[in-house]
């Protein structure tokens, strides 16, 4: 590809930031206002979960799909392809007449998660090799920033522009960088057509569908119900057929061979727990704290006030990203995974026993900001470590998507947890709070022990070394293309 000079690299990246930003934000910007929505809809507590859960679970089956299209096609035409899809479902969610509509609209913005493998490839192409680590940084940075702006800005869209307005600025936000990116960003290399991975899609996706809606429906069917344990029955067995297809199609989805790479597999393990945690616990802290005060907890916090009380748990979590790479280089990337999932751990045990008061709320959420930070931004340079240079962007973009998924799985566990009761105040008991937060504790817990088999100090991995070279299986290309 020919050298697009510095100007138009630097216009090109700028435009990546933006499509990066508006995609994370997208993912947070309805948090606080869930319950705004409940009644704007006259929905329930149970199905509103879904408007958060429906645009994790689009992005977690199309993300790895966009990324190889883009290789098929070209990365550029597929950047622009999926903006304007982000574009259409802010659109559609804006003019949503029912909580049914919504929904549909977040499955279209959820084709936005190819943003970040895309703009991967981009930047590769772009740069070469030697700046995708730091790139790999700068947008898992931008993504932790975009996630805690969304939550923070919701509160003053909705008081002075009203609810429609959560959709219409992204609307116009992602239309401008599709015509920037359209523009700006130089084509790049296209390898030909290879063959789309649809069975391994059609498979994770009857894999993830069938678990998540029986998570949400299990406490109201009965978890023994037939219907319930057939919808496991089924997620277990397209599970098992999508691992096995993976090994075996010439083209897969996800590259198992560099799935079993150490450093890989167990950050991606933290990843799914991070994520597990993080998206219910966001999801959730607004609706306790705008909860009116006579269902005998909550603070009756107005959608401005709980962005608010969120807003030193965002900073904590944006800022530490930017602090981490001293920790690593002082004490490792495995002591660092350990301490800030056992931080967030403990930060959502003391938020199940220590709800009363704001304060007791918000120094909890800022705790929680600070260990998910030190985690969000360190697995990220574990996995560039830990694989071949030209494996960097399928690598990180999967691990992003792995992040997703386990966001997917913990709204909806947190929401089945949380919608199980309505008290005679109409709203769920507080031991709902309790034992959900109580849940997400155990998961980040669970992904400090996950942490302990991530690379440390003495036995790191270099890319490419023979100690950390993958399992026999084919070559991919940064986008997962079979050569």
């Amino acid at each position: 590809m020919t050298d697009p000079g510095r100007g138009r690299r630097q216009l090109s990246f700028f435009v990546l930031v933006l499509s990066a930003m508006a995609f994370s934000s997208l993912q947070s910007l309805l948090v606080p206002v869930l319950t705004h929505i409940e009644h704007t809809l006259h929905t329930d507590q149970r199905t509103v979960v879904w408007v958060l859960t429906a645009y994790l679970l689009s992005a977690s089956i199309l993300t790895p799909v966009l990324g190889r299209v883009g290789d098929m096609v070209g990365k550029r035409r597929m950047l622009v392809v999926t903006l304007v899809a982000l574009t259409v479902g802010s659109a559609l969610a804006a003019l949503a007449p029912s909580v049914g509509w919504l929904i549909a609209a977040r499955v279209i913005q959820g084709v936005g998660g190819g943003v970040m493998p895309l703009s991967f490839g981009i930047i590769r192409d772009l740069y070469g090799e030697a700046r995708v680590s730091r790139a790999v940084s700068v947008l898992a940075a931008i993504g932790a920033l975009g996630y805690g702006a969304g939550i923070i800005a919701a509160g003053p869209v909705v008081d002075v522009l009203g609810y429609p307005w959560l959709f219409w600025l992204p609307t116009i936000t992602t239309a401008i960088a599709a015509v920037a990116a359209l523009f700006v960003i130089p084509d790049s290399p296209v390898h030909g057509p290879r063959g789309l991975p649809l069975l391994p899609a059609l498979l994770l996706s009857v894999a993830l569908v069938t678990l998540l809606v029986a998570l949400s429906e299990g406490n109201v069917r009965g978890w023994a119900s037939p219907p319930i344990l057939a919808l496991m029955v089924l997620s277990v067995l397209a599970g098992a057929g999508w691992i096995l297809t993976e090994t075996r199609v010439p083209v897969p989805l996800i590259d198992m061979a560099m799935m079993r790479r150490r450093g890989v597999w167990s950050s991606n393990c933290v990843s799914a727990l991070l994520g597990f945690g993080m998206f219910a616990g966001f999801a959730f802290l607004p609706q306790l704290m705008q909860t009116p005060p006579e269902a005998g907890y909550g603070f009756g916090s107005t959608i401005s006030e709980s962005g608010r009380l969120m807003l030193p748990s965002a900073l904590a979590m944006f800022a530490v990203g930017f602090a981490t790479a001293p920790l690593v280089r002082r004490f490792g990337s495995r002591a660092v995974t350990v301490a800030g999932s056992a931080l967030g751990s403990l930060s959502f045990l003391g938020l199940a026993g220590f709800h009363a008061t704001a304060w007791q709320t918000c120094v909890a959420a800022t705790f929680l900001g600070v260990g998910l930070g030190l985690v969000f931004a360190t697995v990220a340079g574990v996995v560039v470590g830990a694989v071949p240079p030209e494996q960097t962007g399928v690598a990180s973009g999967m691990n992003a998507n792995i992040r997703t998924i386990g966001g997917s799985l913990g709204a909806a566990a947190m929401g089945a947890i949380v919608t199980t009761r309505v008290s005679a105040t109409g709203h769920p008991p507080e031991s709902a709070y309790t034992l959900g937060f109580a849940t997400l504790g155990v998961a980040l817990a669970l992904g400090s022990v996950a942490a302990f088999f991530v690379p440390g100090p003495r036995g790191r991995l270099v890319r490419g070394s023979p100690r950390e070279a993958a399992p026999a299986g084919p070559k991919v290309t940064p986008s997962g293309r079979v050569p």
